[in-house]
C-alpha cells in the first residue's frame, strides 16, 4: 500500500481498483517489494494503467522503465488493443516518461482531482487538478 500511495493519496480509489484489476510487483534480491503496477481492464479492448511506482530509494534506476514494458506486454499478451494511462497536470516527469515510451496525450478530464481528491494536490510547484489521458496502440 506504501508504494500504491507514492501515485495515489487516496486509500479509498486504491483499494477500488485493487479489487477490479491485477497487481504486479517487483522485488529486489532480498525479496523487498520495491516497485508496483495496477493492470485494469476498462473498456473491450482496453486496459489502464492505473498505478506505476518505485520506492524512492530505488528511484532512477530504469525499473519504472521495466515495469512499464512489462505492463505493455501484459496487455498485448491478453489481448487489448489500447492501453491508457492518466496522470496529473502537474506530473512533469511522468508525462515525459509516458511520451518516451510511445504514449500519446489523447484528453484532459478537466478538474479530475478537484472532484475525486478531498485535499488538494500540489507537485512540483504546481496545483493537480487535471487528469492528463494517454494512449499507446498496442496493434
Amino acid at each position: 500500500m506504501d508504494l500504491l500511495l507514492l501515485a495515489d493519496p487516496s486509500r479509498e480509489s486504491i483499494a477500488d481498483y485493487l479489487e477490479r484489476g491485477e497487481c504486479y510487483i517487483a522485488e529486489n534480491e532480498a525479496g523487498k517489494v520495491i516497485a508496483v503496477y495496477v493492470l485494469l481492464s476498462t473498456r473491450p479492448q482496453t486496459a489502464e494503467l492505473v498505478n506505476i511506482a518505485v520506492c524512492e530509494e530505488e528511484q532512477g534506476k530504469g525499473i519504472g522503465k521495466k515495469l512499464l514494458l512489462d505492463a505493455i506486454q501484459r496487455a498485448r499478451f491478453k489481448g487489448y488493443k489500447t492501453l491508457e494511462v492518466g496522470t496529473g497536470n502537474s506530473s512533469i516527469g511522468q508525462l515525459a516518461f509516458y511520451q518516451k515510451c510511445g504514449f500519446r496525450i489523447t484528453s484532459i478530464d478537466y478538474d479530475f482531482f478537484t472532484r475525486h481528491y478531498e485535499e488538494k494536490i500540489y507537485e512540483n510547484g504546481i496545483w493537480c487538478r487535471d487528469m492528463i489521458r494517454l494512449t499507446l496502440d498496442l496493434v
